[in-house]
């Protein structure tokens, strides 16, 4: 750990907290809600050097939807986007997967800028967002880019973002079949996923991503088009899921070891799936 407390800056603008980005490079540390940074620093993984918090940047804060695209500023909360009546009304599964985060209290904290550029294996909304094919807005005084989100999470707290980026958006399209979210627990009520499963329907191509198993989430489309074009049956459903579990090799911790997991993504696929049949 440094042997002084990091240099706080507290920007009121969006271009101020580029420029601050731009001028210190991975010297600078970006807060959002502060929810997993706090845990990183408390447990001595992280030392920053300066950080940039991002409360006064009210710009980034806000739930818009039109033309059948939602649009999350990086400052919403978790708990602000499972209240908000157009998401539960036209994106449910999505509300439902930023409600099953931790407690109320850490959803009152965490956003979602933050939990998709910390890029936590085990968080809940990453799978669904990447199922709901979502794409990460990434800004910095260079200009704007829009990225994929299958293509932004690379691995454990890797992402796609430059060092004078910044996450300013989630957008994400409205998925025209349904879409479903899986939280399999091993522990608590409130404890991270041993296993999550998203999936979603969109014009006859199905996506399905299992998260907290891997580095990233985890799709094989390959094994998704099987059911394109099909009636989701409990057979088809059952070797989805089997597949996906055999092509999966999932790490152990203290939620499951390997061949647990293995077993639970081959059930909660097939549930998923059987739950879009039913949708």
């Amino acid at each position: 750990m440094p042997a002084t407390a990091p240099e706080w800056h507290e920007p009121s603008s969006l271009e101020e907290a580029l420029a601050l980005l731009t001028e210190y490079g991975d010297e600078a540390t970006v807060v959002a809600g502060g929810s997993f940074l706090g845990i990183l620093i408390n447990q001595r993984l992280l030392a920053p050097i300066r950080l940039v918090a991002l409360r006064r940047v009210i710009d980034l804060d806000y739930i818009e939807a039109s033309d059948g695209m939602l649009r999350l500023g990086a400052m919403a909360t978790h708990r602000s986007i499972e209240q908000h009546g157009i998401v539960q009304e036209d994106w449910p599964a999505l509300a439902f997967a930023f409600s099953v985060v931790a407690s109320p209290r850490v959803r009152n904290q965490a956003t979602v800028g933050g939990v998709v550029a910390d890029a936590d294996y085990a968080s809940d909304p990453p799978s669904m967002l990447a199922a709901l094919r979502a794409h990460v807005v990434a800004r910095s005084v260079r200009g704007e880019r829009e990225i994929p989100i299958g293509e932004f999470i690379l691995g454990h707290y890797a992402t796609a973002l430059e060092e004078d980026e910044l996450v300013t958006e989630l957008r994400v399209p409205q998925s025209s079949g349904p879409s479903v979210y899986r939280k399999f627990r091993s522990r608590s009520s409130e404890d991270r996923p041993c296993v999550s499963v998203a999936a979603a329907s969109d014009n006859g191509d199905l996506k399905v991503v299992v998260g907290a198993v891997a580095d990233r989430p985890q799709y094989f489309p390959e094994l998704c088009a099987l059911a394109n074009g099909e009636e989701i049956t409990n057979e088809l459903a059952s070797e989805i899921g089997r597949r996906y579990a055999e092509e999966i090799e999932p790490f152990s911790d203290s939620r499951g070891s390997e061949r647990y997991r293995k077993r639970v993504i081959a059930v909660e696929v097939r549930r998923a799936l059987e739950d879009l049949g039913d949708g």
